[in-house]
């Protein structure tokens, strides 16, 4: 469960850095990227996080 706030806390906080560098205008964009590379893979690790706590329900 800790796990999971922090992933979600760290994904947070990079979707804000990358618009706060969108926002300058004066951004890198190979940071950019690594950034939404980073941000993608911890929206993927939340995800395999969720699924653990609820658990599957066959119908």
């Amino acid at each position: 469960m800790r796990r999971l706030e922090a992933v979600r806390t760290e994904h947070r906080d990079l979707d804000a850095a990358i618009d706060a560098l969108l926002a300058t205008g004066t951004s890198d964009q190979l940071q950019i990227a690594r950034l939404k590379k980073r941000k993608l893979m911890l929206r993927d690790e939340i995800v395999q996080l969720e699924d653990q706590l609820i658990p599957d329900i066959i119908a």
